[in-house]
């Protein structure tokens, strides 16, 4: 069995405005990641990814990309345990 994980990543830069986090949810179905993206009050997108350990390196790299018209100049991200099951990828 692959090693599953859980981390919430934060993204700094143009990342508002600029269907980060549709593309994000994107990027994860397609990797068959589970988790959530919304956007912070200061600028920021957090971004919560669970799944195969390869499959969130691939998203947590991707991040540093995002889509054509972000500019991205940070990505923090730390594994966690969530607090609560996803189901999906949810963008709020």
């Amino acid at each position: 069995m692959a090693d599953r994980v859980c981390v919430r990543c934060v993204v700094s830069g143009r990342v508002q405005g600029v269907w980060f986090r549709g593309s994000t949810r994107s990027k994860a179905v397609e990797l068959g990641l589970s988790g959530s993206a919304r956007n912070l009050p200061d600028g920021r997108v957090e971004v919560v990814a669970c799944g195969e350990a390869s499959a969130v390196e691939r998203l947590h790299q991707w991040l540093w990309r995002g889509p054509d018209l972000a500019e991205v100049t940070d990505v923090r991200c730390v594994t966690i345990s969530p607090d609560r099951p996803f189901h999906g990828f949810e963008t709020g």
